[in-house]
């Protein structure tokens, strides 16, 4: 099954990747840039054929390794 993690850090938490890329976009001359978050999304493709297992699946993996519980949240979405 297909597989699309969405990995996003949490709101009050400093983005300093965001802010890195905005200053340099401001400094090309792209004032208009307001905000920048830079999130991630992994793609994966798991064997299965119960995407309510898979979704449980892939879910522990981001408790336990792609996503940083502390600073992040994720999202998982299971396409067959």
């Amino acid at each position: 099954m297909r597989v699309t993690v969405t990995i996003n850090r949490r709101p009050e938490i400093a983005d300093p990747e965001g802010a890195t890329v905005m200053r340099a976009l401001h400094e090309l001359g792209y004032t208009e840039a307001a905000t920048v978050r830079m999130d991630r999304v992994i793609h994966m493709e798991v064997d299965g054929d119960d995407a309510d297992e898979v979704r449980s699946r892939v879910e522990e993996m981001c408790r336990q390794l792609l996503a940083n519980p502390v600073l992040e949240d994720f999202e998982v979405e299971v396409a067959p």
